[in-house]
C-alpha cells in the first residue's frame, strides 16, 4: 500500500487541524478574560485602586481615603472605611467590613469577618477562618460540622502578628473594644472576649469560651472549651484554666487556682523536693 495521501484525505486532516487550532487561539486569548476566580468572579470585574495601586472588586465599597497597597485585594461586597490602610499581601473576603481609620499589615487574611474603627491588624493575622469542629460517626469517619457564622472585632482592636481568630458556628466570635491580643494567639470558634482585655503572646482559648471584661491572661495561658470566666480576673503566665471562674482576681497553675493556693502549691512541692535531695 503506497504511503501516499490523496487530496481529499489531506484536505480533511487539514481542516482537523484549523478547528483544533482555531479552538486553541480562541481559549488563550479570548478564554483568557473569561477565567473566574476561586469565588467565581472574573478576574476583568477586579480594577486597580488609584491611591496605592492595589485590586478591587467593583462592587466593593471603598471610601476615597483609603490606602490599597499594592498586591492587596479587596473582593467583592466589601466595604472599607475613610483613612483606613491596607498593606502589600492583604486579602479581604468577600463582604468583609473594615471600619475607618483601621491599619491593617502584611498578608492578612479577613473572612467572614467584621473589623471595627481605629483598629491595629498586624502582619499575618488570620480572622473569620473556620474553626476546628469535628465530629466522628458510627463508622468511624471524622465530619466536619458546619462552621457558618462570623467573628466580630470592636473598636480600637489591637491584634498582635500571625493570630488566628475563627469564626463562629453557633455564636458569632467577639473581640470586646479596646482589647489587645499580642502575637501568636489562638482564639477558636464561638469564643466571646470582653472589652478592654489583653491576652499575651502563645495564648490558646478553646471554642465556646466566654471571658468577661478587662481580664488579662499572662503568656501561654490555655482555656479549655465551653468554660466561662467573669471579669476583672488575672491569670498567670503558663496557667490552665480547666473550669469556670466565678470570682474576679488572680489566678495561676494547672488547673488554675487562686493565686495565694497557687504559691502555696508551689512551696511545698519546693521543700518537698529539697527533703528527697537531702
Amino acid at each position: 500500500m503506497s504511503g501516499r495521501v490523496d487530496p481529499v484525505t489531506k484536505l480533511a486532516i487539514s481542516c482537523s487541524i484549523c478547528v483544533v487550532c482555531v479552538s486553541l487561539i480562541e481559549l488563550v486569548t479570548v478564554g483568557k478574560s473569561r477565567l473566574e476566580d476561586g469565588a467565581g468572579l472574573c478576574h476583568q470585574e477586579f480594577q486597580r485602586w488609584q491611591n496605592g495601586g492595589g485590586a478591587f472588586h467593583k462592587s466593593a465599597c471603598i471610601d476615597p481615603t483609603a490606602l490599597i497597597e499594592t498586591g492587596a485585594i479587596v473582593h467583592p461586597k466589601s466595604v472599607v472605611g475613610a483613612y483606613v490602610r491596607i498593606g502589600s499581601g492583604t486579602v479581604i473576603g468577600p463582604s468583609v467590613t473594615v471600619g475607618q481609620l483601621t491599619k491593617i499589615g502584611y498578608n492578612v487574611a479577613l473572612s467572614n469577618c467584621s473589623i471595627g474603627d481605629s483598629c491595629v491588624i498586624h502582619n499575618g493575622v488570620c480572622i473569620g477562618q473556620d474553626g476546628f469542629g469535628f465530629l466522628v460517626d458510627e463508622k468511624g469517619n471524622i465530619l466536619k460540622k458546619p462552621q457558618l457564622l462570623d467573628a466580630r472585632v470592636g473598636n480600637h482592636v489591637e491584634i498582635g502578628a500571625n493570630t488566628c481568630i475563627d469564626r463562629g458556628s453557633w455564636r458569632d466570635t467577639v473581640i470586646g473594644d479596646h482589647s489587645k491580643i499580642d502575637n501568636l494567639v489562638q482564639i477558636g470558634h464561638n469564643v466571646v472576649v470582653g472589652k478592654s482585655c489583653m491576652l499575651c503572646g502563645q495564648v490558646g482559648i478553646a471554642g465556646s469560651v466566654t471571658i468577661g471584661d478587662y481580664v488579662t491572661f499572662g503568656g501561654r495561658v490555655a482555656v479549655r472549651d465551653h468554660i466561662s470566666i467573669v471579669s476583672k480576673v488575672r491569670l498567670a503566665a503558663t496557667s490552665c484554666v480547666t473550669k469556670d471562674i466565678k470570682e474576679p482576681g488572680d489566678y495561676g497553675g494547672f488547673p488554675a487556682v487562686p493565686i495565694s493556693e497557687w504559691r502555696r502549691q508551689v512551696a511545698s512541692q519546693s521543700r518537698t523536693s529539697k527533703k528527697r535531695v537531702d
